[in-house]
């Protein structure tokens, strides 16, 4: 922006995972192998990564899910000829015997101070 700009608002990156907007993975990425920061939206992890009531006997927990799709993140990452971005579908086990298939946007951009970051997300999230 020039200086003919006037900033009218702005909503940080850190503001967004302090008000639970973004939810920060970058530990869990890291074991991954990701070198970036790394978050999910609010609306992906509420709908999708938190496992469902009723799954508990069935192998499923929160972390489980995480690396599931930062696993999937990885692969379709290293796939994609977009560049900063990737999409790709992920299975979720919602219910006993009844899955559903999230399709999901992986978009890297610049953070608060213009360092590279990951954002995982639901398309309408963009």
């Amino acid at each position: 922006m020039g200086e003919d700009w006037n900033i009218i608002f702005s909503y940080t990156r850190k503001q967004a995972i302090e008000d639970g907007v973004l939810i920060d993975v970058t530990e869990q990425a890291a074991e991954i192998g990701f070198k970036v920061n790394t978050c999910v939206t609010d609306h992906l992890y509420g709908d999708y990564l938190a496992p469902p009531a009723g799954l508990e006997g069935e192998g499923q927990s929160l972390e489980g899910r995480i690396h599931d799709l930062l696993f999937r993140t990885l692969i379709a990452a290293k796939a994609s000829s977009a560049g900063d971005r990737a999409e790709f579908d992920v299975l979720f086990l919602m219910k006993p015997g009844r899955w559903d298939t999230a399709h999901v946007l992986a978009i890297m951009g610049p953070g608060d101070h213009g360092e590279p970051v990951l954002t995982i997300m639901m398309p309408e999230d963009e």
